[in-house]
Parts: structure tokens; C-alpha cells; sequence
């Protein structure tokens, strides 16, 4: 895959690469371009590369472009995911990895993929899953940032930056579970699980590179705090602005003015 989807508008934030293009799906198709560059390289430095991809509909571009890119040896990847809710059944379609594996994982078949078995009762899952991610360094996370500023499942009640934990369980802010029925995933708020479990954010930092993929105008309050606030857990995605390798990638609904 090669692009020359060129941004029309690019910053720096801190340490945090901003680019903003002229469509979500150019968004889409840039970051994937990039993502994939980026898989090559590393594929060529060493035997296999880890990966941690985010499960919303903000993802869909990204996903799809990234299937379509016939080079990628993902018989190579070592896939997980970031976040899972708690108390939905196996099968349901609001399942992150249910979402992951129509999007992507059944469409590239990675060498090696670990779901989070949320049914298995958290403590357990939460040892099972950190020592699979512990077993060596993670190479690329794919991420989004919510509404509510969270990266993965961490909202601002529940963010911390210094966090001890791998992966934890967590009560979900009602904005949190509000843009879920937004996006579309649940008829209702109250059939929007109230837990899951996450990825904790020092977790998601110790990835060599990030790639976060912003569409669409209900995130431009989130992404404004993340580029121009405080760096605090009131808008967890300003975290980003330390990391040596992330890149932000926006539509201009999720920008705002770009004229």
C-alpha cells in the first residue's frame, strides 16, 4: 500500500504529530498507509511484531484500508486488543472482539490473535491477558480517543498515568457509556454495560508507536483538550503529547476550523 493522501493541515503538539485531511475516509486510508509502512519496517528488523488495535466505528476506514493491503505479512502479527466489555454474552455483536474479528482479524488471519475472554471473571483475565502482552515489548497500538477525552476503557474517573496495572477492571463514565448508544452500538443507555476491562494507559504508552485514527465532529471537544489543554486525566488522551512516536490523525469535523 502507498498513499499519497497528503494532509491539509500538519502540527506538532508537544511531541504529538498532527494531521488533519481532507475527508475521513483520506484520514482512513493515510493512517493505514502509515500503519502499514510502518509493519513492513519492523518486519524486516525482526522475526514477528505485536500489535494492540481499538475496536469503534471511528476505526472503519483505517480497518478496511488496512485489509486491503496485499504485502503485509500478518502470519507475522501478534495481535490483541485494548478493551472488552463485562457481562455480554460470547456471541454478542457489541463484543469488541466480535467487532475486531469482522473488521479485521478473520479478514488477515494474524499468526497469533488474544481476545479478552471477559466472561472468565476479571482478576483471572486480567493475570491470563498481562501475561500474554508481558511475554515482549509491544511494537504498534491503533487507538481512538472518546468523547470524554478516555483512551481504551479509561475514562477520567478511573485514568491514571502512573498506573501500576497492565490491564484492570473499570466502572465506565456515563459519558463514556452515552456515546456508545451515539455510535450506534446500543439501543439504549441502560442496555450499555456499566463495566469492562481495559488496558491501562502506561500500558498503551510502552508501545514503540502509536496511531490514533479521530473522525467526526462529536470527538472535536475531546480532541481540542487534547491538543491545547492540560496534560491531566480529566482528558486522558493528552497523555499522547509525551509519547517519542504518535501521530493523530483527524477529518475536519474532528479538527474544527481548517479554513
Amino acid at each position: 500500500m502507498s498513499t499519497d493522501i497528503q494532509p491539509i493541515v500538519t502540527e506538532l503538539k508537544d511531541k504529538l504529530k498532527v494531521r488533519v485531511y481532507n475527508s475521513r475516509d483520506d484520514m482512513g486510508r493515510a493512517a493505514a498507509a502509515n500503519t502499514a509502512a510502518r509493519m513492513k519496517q519492523l518486519l524486516k528488523e525482526k522475526d514477528r511484531i505485536r500489535m494492540v488495535f481499538a475496536a469503534a466505528p471511528s476505526q472503519n476506514e483505517f480497518l478496511q484500508a488496512l485489509t486491503e493491503d496485499q504485502q503485509l505479512d500478518w502470519s507475522r502479527v501478534t495481535a490483541f486488543h485494548m478493551d472488552e466489555y463485562i457481562g455480554l454474552p460470547e456471541d454478542a455483536p457489541q463484543r469488541f472482539s466480535q467487532f475486531l474479528k469482522e473488521k479485521l482479524f478473520d479478514k488477515v488471519n494474524p499468526g497469533e490473535l488474544h481476545l479478552i475472554q471477559s466472561s472468565n471473571g476479571a482478576e483471572e483475565e486480567c493475570r491470563r491477558y498481562t501475561e500474554l502482552l508481558n511475554e515482549a515489548p509491544i511494537d504498534i497500538v491503533c487507538l481512538g480517543i472518546g468523547e470524554n477525552g478516555h483512551i481504551a476503557f479509561n475514562d477520567p474517573p478511573v485514568a491514571n498515568f502512573e498506573d501500576p496495572e497492565v490491564m484492570k477492571p473499570v466502572e465506565l463514565d456515563d459519558a463514556c457509556r452515552r456515546q456508545q448508544v451515539n455510535d450506534g452500538c446500543f439501543p439504549s443507555f441502560d442496555d450499555v454495560p456499566t463495566h469492562a476491562l481495559t488496558l491501562t494507559i502506561p500500558t498503551m504508552l510502552s508501545a514503540s508507536h502509536l496511531f490514533c485514527i479521530v473522525p467526526g465532529a462529536a470527538k472535536r471537544e475531546a480532541v481540542m483538550h487534547t491538543l491545547n489543554g492540560p496534560i491531566t486525566t480529566q482528558c486522558p488522551a493528552s497523555i499522547l503529547r509525551t509519547h517519542p512516536d504518535c501521530t493523530l490523525y483527524l477529518d475536519p469535523d474532528s479538527y474544527g476550523d481548517v479554513s
